[in-house]
């Protein structure tokens, strides 16, 4: 797989339900930023977390993330979080989050978080490990076998 090519970018803009009383972003909302921006990339691969659950009844869940802060960011801050695939078992997904602060222009201009994070497939009634369904992994290494593939 090519773990390097493909990158997902999500927008985002820091509102004040994003920040702490000192008017930058609370800590633990990049997961919510990453969560999102998760959700858009698979949504982007034709993939609906609803649709998943209901015709297969299987979900996704956060088995494992590491963070690391490097900047702040504040209100009204545009941000791109950026996803990265950096592996994929038979019932986990693997990923690399970037938070960046854009310039005017929309451009990333400095890293503010990163991430790993790795996500389970799991059945929705007993959340037992489940294998992630054959259409959902070929449009995954599909789309990481697509040099520069972004959306």
């Amino acid at each position: 797989m090519n773990t390097t090519a493909a990158v997902f970018r999500w927008p985002v803009r820091v509102y004040w339900e994003d920040t702490d009383a000192g008017g930058i972003v609370y800590y633990a909302n990049y997961l919510k930023f990453f969560e999102r921006a998760r959700t858009e990339w698979l949504r982007s691969l034709g993939l609906a977390q609803s649709e998943l659950a209901a015709q297969a009844g299987l979900v996704f869940v956060v088995a494992d993330v590491h963070l690391r802060y490097a900047a702040p960011a504040k209100l009204d801050d545009v941000l791109q979080v950026q996803l990265r695939v950096t592996d994929i078992g038979s019932a986990s997904l693997s990923v690399a989050q970037q938070a960046w602060r854009c310039d005017a222009h929309g451009a990333p201009t400095v890293l503010l978080c990163e991430a790993t994070v790795r996500v389970g497939c799991v059945t929705a009634t007993n959340l037992r490990p489940a294998r992630i369904p054959k259409d959902v992994h070929t449009r995954v290494l599909h789309w990481t076998a697509q040099p520069g593939a972004h959306a």
